[in-house]
């Protein structure tokens, strides 16, 4: 098999997994998620280095939900220097700089994605949600977590502190094929599973609005015709919670 086909079985595999294992935890989270947003909350994502992507999907895109306040920290991007954004991701008290200028509510449910769950910014963001009355769901793979020790003062990780869990299921190394001749692997697996993950919740959500027999708050592609009148409706309703408009 060629390596792109051995890299799309894993990619398969790993969705597979996702869909056998975490269907009723992804379940669990848009019940809550979905609660709150029919209360007018507005769902918070974070995370850090590549796993900034899946804040990055979750926000104002055609078939995403509008009430989605992401926090983008260029700090933590790879954009402003990877090296940076790797030594920031392992400051203790950054968080907390960030967290000062969001606007949470009691109740309300924040999203946080780490891969490996240990590195002290997540984990502290997580922290800081719960102190301020928050829901935290996070996805992360327990297999890399539980066989990594935490850089978290406490120890804890991310899975530790988290309301709900949703496993991305990915086993032992992110790169997922192995390169005979060198030992070296390729083909990344914790984007795709998380920005699957990040979307089988937003179809869930959805669906819950839908029994409620309330129109979900989902953005409208901006090339329908109707699509900027539509959209800026729901823009003008949640555009004072989310800094990203």
């Amino acid at each position: 098999m060629s390596y792109i086909g051995n890299y799309r079985e894993c990619v398969l595999d790993l969705l597979n997994r996702i869909n056998t294992t975490q269907a009723p935890v992804i379940a669990e989270a848009a019940h809550l998620v979905a609660g709150s947003l029919l209360e007018d909350g507005v769902l918070h994502v974070f995370s850090t280095g590549h796993s900034h992507m899946i804040a990055e999907e979750l926000f104002h895109r055609t078939g995403g939900l509008v009430p989605v306040n992401p926090i983008f920290d260029p700090g933590t991007m790879l954009h402003t220097g990877a090296l940076r954004s790797t030594k920031l991701e392992r400051l203790p008290g950054y968080a907390g700089v960030m967290f000062q200028g969001l606007d949470v509510r009691e109740g309300e449910p924040m999203l946080i994605a780490s891969n490996s769950g240990i590195n002290p910014v997540p984990i502290e963001m997580a922290q800081l949600a719960k102190e301020r009355g928050m829901n935290v769901i996070c996805i992360t793979s327990r297999d890399i977590s539980t066989a990594l020790k935490s850089r978290y003062a406490t120890g804890k990780k991310l899975m530790d502190i988290a309301d709900i869990v949703i496993d991305n299921c990915i086993m032992q190394n992110d790169a997922a094929v192995e390169l005979n001749e060198t030992g070296q692997r390729i083909g990344a697996l914790s984007s795709i599973a998380g920005i699957y993950i990040a979307n089988c919740l937003v179809v869930e959500v959805a669906a819950r609005f839908k029994e409620a027999g309330v129109m979900p708050p989902v953005l409208m592609s901006s090339n329908m015709p109707e699509g900027d009148g539509f959209n800026n409706a729901l823009l003008k309703k949640y555009g004072r919670r989310i800094k990203g408009f």
